[in-house]
């Protein structure tokens, strides 16, 4: 393999072909080898304001001067659904919530990234969960995914039938992004661990807070205890299609999210707004971390 982005779908890419990326506001036509053929790695996060500091930050660290008057932009704007901004080898793209949003958004960049013929890309998820066992502000780098029934396949609905599809992720690249963050930023807590991929933010979640539970609370601690036990140190939303999607497509993916709450401790987010906010920092620095080791800039 030459490690470009190859997609097993015989309807794509056909000569004289254009290919609408609808919600992303871009099209085939657009010539994208021109404008994303230099990507090396694509970040996503939940929303748009998060991603848009993401890539003010990236350009930051990574050195990037803008022509005088210049700014970063909004690409997928047209599109009314998502943001994109490019900084140099940085494709920084917010998805949205829970699973269909982050499913739409991947197979549109997938595709870009294969219409642009990008080498050697790796897919990370920056974003927010709660944890288990680990204090509120842990950096939990995924080593493996579970859905919320504790599987490790994500389940596709295709032509009215399920398509189960592994979940792989790559224990030399969490590993590496573990490193680098932790040499970057010591006092963070920031560990490896499972994660499980939530269906819905209460009852999936074994919530009791939400506006219909029909468990006590000693159903909802024996199962986040079961959690624990299984080795899963954090819950979110969007990991599972992730991970389906790139192993499935043999592309890189990491996931780096921030703990907000102990779910062995409670349900609801009481930290203040601006301990939250240096909270969803974190992430984003560790993942600066191992992008400019990544570039040899560290």
């Amino acid at each position: 393999m030459d490690g470009r982005v190859h997609l097993d779908n015989p309807h794509l890419n056909k000569e004289g072909q254009n290919d609408i990326l609808y919600h992303i506001g871009l099209s085939k036509s657009h010539g994208l080898k021109k404008l994303f053929s230099d990507l090396r790695f694509v970040c996503m996060g939940g929303t748009p304001a998060r991603m848009e500091a993401f890539a003010r930050y990236i350009k930051t660290e990574l050195g990037i001067e803008l022509p005088t008057g210049a700014d970063i932009y909004d690409i997928a704007g047209l599109g009314q659904r998502y943001a994109m901004f490019k900084v140099g080898p940085v494709l920084s793209v917010s998805h949205g919530m829970g699973a269909p949003s982050a499913s739409i958004l991947l197979h549109e960049v997938l595709k870009l990234l294969m219409y642009a013929e990008c080498e050697n890309v790796i897919v990370i998820r920056i974003g927010t969960s709660g944890g288990i066992g680990v204090e509120p502000g842990s950096v939990v780098v995924s080593s493996g995914i579970l859905t919320d029934l504790l599987e490790e396949t994500h389940e596709f609905h295709v032509l009215g039938k399920v398509v189960k599809r592994p979940m792989t992720l790559d224990r030399n690249l969490a590993e590496s992004i573990r490193a680098a963050g932790h040499d970057a930023h010591p006092s963070f807590n920031t560990v490896l661990g499972k994660t499980m991929c939530a269906n819905d933010f209460y009852e999936a979640q074994a919530r009791v807070d939400g506006a219909i539970c029909e468990y006590t609370l000693d159903d909802k601690m024996d199962f986040v205890k079961k959690l624990r036990d299984m080795g899963v140190v954090n819950i979110e939303m969007e990991s599972s299609v992730f991970a389906a999607l790139c192993a499935h497509t043999k592309v890189k993916f990491a996931m780096v999210c921030v703990t907000l709450v102990d779910r062995l401790e409670g349900d609801q987010i009481l930290a203040p707004k601006a301990l939250l906010e240096e909270f969803q920092d974190r992430p984003q620095k560790i993942v600066s971390a191992f992008i400019k080791r990544q570039l040899g800039l560290i």
